[in-house]
């Protein structure tokens, strides 16, 4: 596995004033709620998960004292989270309702780290003023599927592990992706190296990008709990950062958006492809990138400040589809009698009943197949401005 660099303190950060989802007693909460499909066996109910057992940490290896547990209160429910079943040679490791996100009620850890990014091929090369390449997707293939059920906890979720799984035979059968090249990191394991944990999830996060080149295909997925906390750089307009939760984020703490695009975003090369699936509650801006779209190619309005969107534009290609928007939650439903999140099965119902369709295209197919039985809205987001008429590719 590699190494991680040394991590700086811990940023403090202090429970929200003005929540977007919020019972009257102050706690942040999150849902998650399943519908019932006329054409599959599956239960649907809003899945509130109840995070009573927040307290305080202490970060005794930076003296600061930390949040690092979700609140929610309500109606119970579930939340998504994939667990991966092992770590590949390229970890030098032996392997052996509706989502929602959720919100913290205090200060959460999040991890510092700096990754090389992974990289994925698109057809067609053009460059946007010198500042950007689209990638061709013709080097390595490289993924990291994340699935976290949080087994044995007071929030556990069901489909994730099957989300990971399930994205693992789509990439395999269908884009040219090799078991091999593919790092899975599950809570269905007994190899400690497996278990996404906040540390294992870093690791791996530094493995995808790392030696990563122009014109490669890297494919970043993760299923489970997603949630809020306070900005402290400024940098978000509606004053939250989104995150994360390992399945040991009471202890570690979660991992925020500004240090995953500074993991997986900010080290690729021009013309290096990361596609990132976030199936989390709150993560329409998971991964911090300046760009969002409207399902007809639009950009929609300005999400961050002028600063950051300066800053965390990229010339690599990176592309993320997540299951809602900022303020919304997302299902963990079944799917004929099978656990899932509603956005990885939709993702991959529709790239498999139509494999080529552009960009715009995927994101209204995804967005039909979450609308017929969720509020969800998915999000399409990147690191530069992109042509959304352009074929989507992995």
């Amino acid at each position: 596995m590699p190494v991680i660099p040394p991590m700086p303190p811990p940023r403090p950060s202090q429970p929200p004033s003005a929540p977007s989802h919020q019972h009257s007693s102050g706690h942040h909460h999150s849902h998650r709620r399943t519908h019932q499909h006329s054409h599959s066996t599956s239960t649907v109910t809003t899945r509130h998960v109840h995070y009573a057992d927040n307290k305080l940490q202490s970060n005794t290896a930076n003296g600061h004292p930390s949040h690092v547990s979700p609140s929610n209160q309500g109606h119970p429910s579930l939340q998504r989270a994939a667990s991966s079943q092992h770590l590949q040679a390229a970890m030098r490791q032996p392997s052996s309702g509706h989502r929602q996100r959720v919100h913290s009620t205090g200060n959460a850890v999040p991890p510092r780290i700096i990754n090389v990014a992974p990289s994925q091929s698109h057809q067609h090369i053009r460059i946007h003023n010198g500042h950007f390449e689209y990638s061709a997707c013709t080097g390595r293939k490289k993924a990291l599927l994340i699935g976290i059920n949080y087994t044995g906890q007071s929030r556990e979720l069901r489909g994730c592990i099957n989300d990971a799984k399930s994205m693992r035979r789509f990439l395999t059968s269908q884009w040219g992706y090799h078991d091999s090249d593919i790092v899975m990191l599950m809570d269905q394991t007994t190899n400690p190296r497996q278990m996404p944990t906040r540390k294992n999830m870093i690791e791996a996060m530094q493995w995808l990008v790392k030696d990563a080149n122009p014109h490669d295909a890297l494919f970043f997925h993760y299923s489970g709990h997603g949630g809020q906390i306070p900005d402290q750089d400024g940098d978000e307009v509606d004053g939250f950062d989104e995150v994360i939760y390992p399945v040991d984020y009471k202890k570690a703490g979660v991992i925020v958006d500004d240090d995953m695009h500074r993991i997986m975003v900010k080290p690729l090369p021009r013309g290096c492809r990361l596609t990132a699936i976030f199936d989390s509650c709150h993560s329409g801006t998971a991964l911090d990138l300046p760009y969002i779209y409207h399902s007809d190619g639009r950009l929609k309005g300005k999400h961050i400040s002028d600063s950051a969107r300066a800053q965390k534009a990229t010339e690599s290609d990176v592309i993320s589809f997540s299951a809602c928007r900022d303020d919304q939650t997302s299902a963990d439903t079944f799917q004929g009698g099978v656990a899932v999140g509603a956005m990885s099965y939709a993702f991959v119902t529709a790239l498999k009943k139509k494999p080529k369709q552009s960009y715009q295209e995927l994101l209204r197919s995804v967005r039909e197949i979450l609308r017929e039985n969720y509020q969800q809205k998915s999000q399409l987001s990147s690191s530069h401005p992109i042509d959304t008429s352009l074929q989507f590719i992995l």
